[in-house]
């Protein structure tokens, strides 16, 4: 199986490749704790997911500007899965390694957020000190994307409000735009139109869906920690 496994993966971008079979994802169990890692290829594959129910722990960051707009990134066409989607700001992994499996105030989820903050977009740790990430909830949601790869994620919600400096990595994404909360609505209409093949990540549609105009009150009113409940797993689909 490992030959036919070559093959079928020969067309995979080389930088996603080694991600793929380089990181290894932290497994988690439904309530969050940590129960073993396994590689992110295997962790995105559907027939483990589905037969092992693999879950593992995610972030997703929403980053804003002093002007309250929030980033968005567009996934570059290389990736592995949902290419060329658009989405929050950066949604990826904690590793499992000593630094990003700190539990204490959600640390090793912060500091994997910073990490890939300069990985996708070259964000300068600097411009995104890992105390001023908000978590602001967790949710559980399983989505395919091709047929063969998806996500089964208990993902982290970090909200941050920053001026940075972007420098997209084009390896991890295609595009990015700051948009106002008319816009994103308009985003919405046209990925819902099927309008200019714009499609939006299935997270970041559960988030929009479920949280964000809320929060994004909260944001403008600087009052986010009214928000925060780390408490509830939110099991969404």
């Amino acid at each position: 199986m490992a030959g036919a496994a070559a093959v079928e993966d020969a067309g995979m971008d080389e930088v996603q490749k080694r991600l793929m079979f380089d990181d290894e994802c932290i497994l988690v169990d439904e309530q969050d704790n940590v129960v073993g890692h396994e590689s992110k290829y295997n962790c995105h594959l559907m027939e483990k997911i589905e037969s092992e129910n693999l879950l593992h722990r995610a972030f997703s960051v929403f980053l804003f500007n002093s002007k309250y707009e929030l980033l968005l990134q567009q996934r570059s066409a290389t990736k592995v899965t949902f290419p060329l989607v658009w989405t929050n700001t950066c949604c990826s992994h904690p590793l499992y390694r000593e630094s990003e499996l700190i539990q204490e105030n959600y640390l090793g989820v912060r500091n994997a957020a910073q990490r890939k903050l300069l990985d996708e977009l070259g964000i300068p740790a600097e411009d995104v000190p890992v105390d001023q990430f908000t978590p602001l909830g967790r949710m559980l949601y399983k989505a395919p994307s091709d047929g063969k790869w998806g996500e089964h994620e208990l993902d982290y919600l970090l909200f941050i409000v920053r001026d940075v400096k972007v420098v997209p990595n084009p390896d991890e994404v295609a595009d990015v735009k700051y948009v106002s909360r008319e816009q994103l609505k308009e985003l919405i209409r046209k990925a819902d139109a099927g309008e200019e093949g714009l499609k939006l990540s299935p997270w970041f549609r559960l988030v929009v869906d479920n949280f964000l105009m809320g929060w994004w009150d909260h944001v403008e009113k600087g009052t986010l920690n009214e928000a925060v409940d780390m408490e509830t797993i939110h099991k969404l689909k």
